[in-house]
This record gives C-alpha cells, sequence and structure tokens, in this order.
C-alpha cells in the first residue's frame, strides 16, 4: 500500500468514525440540548452533496465515507429534533439497558 493511500485509509475511518462518539453520548444520555441543530443540519447536507458527488463521479470511496457519515450525523440530527419521548423510544431500542426515570 502507498503512503497517499495509507493516508486516505487513515483519513476515512477517522472520518466515519468521528460522529460514533456523539451519537452513542446522545443514546446513552437522551440529552441534546448543546448540539447546534444549525450545525447538523449543515453536516447533513454536505454530506449528502458529497455522496451524490461521489456517484456523479463514480466515487466508490467517495460514496462509502460520505454515506456513512450521513447516517451518523442524520441519527444525531433526527435525535436532537424527535420530542423527548420518541428520543426516549429510538434510545430503548438501541441500547435497552439504560432505563431513566
Amino acid at each position: 500500500m502507498s503512503i497517499i493511500a495509507f493516508i486516505g485509509s487513515i483519513a476515512a475511518i477517522a472520518s466515519t468514525s468521528s460522529f460514533a462518539p456523539q451519537a452513542w453520548k446522545v443514546i446513552r444520555s437522551r440529552k441534546t440540548d448543546a448540539i447546534s441543530t444549525g450545525m447538523y443540519l449543515l453536516t447533513v447536507a454536505a454530506f449528502l452533496l458529497w455522496t451524490i458527488y461521489g456517484f456523479l463521479l463514480h466515487q466508490w470511496p467517495l460514496i462509502v465515507t460520505n454515506s456513512i457519515c450521513l447516517v451518523m450525523s442524520g441519527f444525531i440530527l433526527m435525535m436532537k429534533m424527535l420530542p423527548p419521548r420518541q428520543k426516549n423510544e429510538v434510545a430503548d431500542t438501541l441500547d435497552p439497558t439504560v432505563r431513566l426515570n
């Protein structure tokens, strides 16, 4: 593997996994007050556009990495925008070990 491919692979792994800690924190805590809706709207839009761009260029690395980021950031945005009862239902489904009062 060339150094360029290696750096690209590490960057792709870092980018796609960067949303996992935030998503997990939202699932565990059910708290989204400190998350910026505007920032996540822009982030989701950007990943959607990057994914479309990748499809238009037939570039699978762009498609795969940006699709994963789109799903993760879209999940966080969805949890931010859901009413508390529905947020709890989603979180309970994904992690039934956490029960909040």
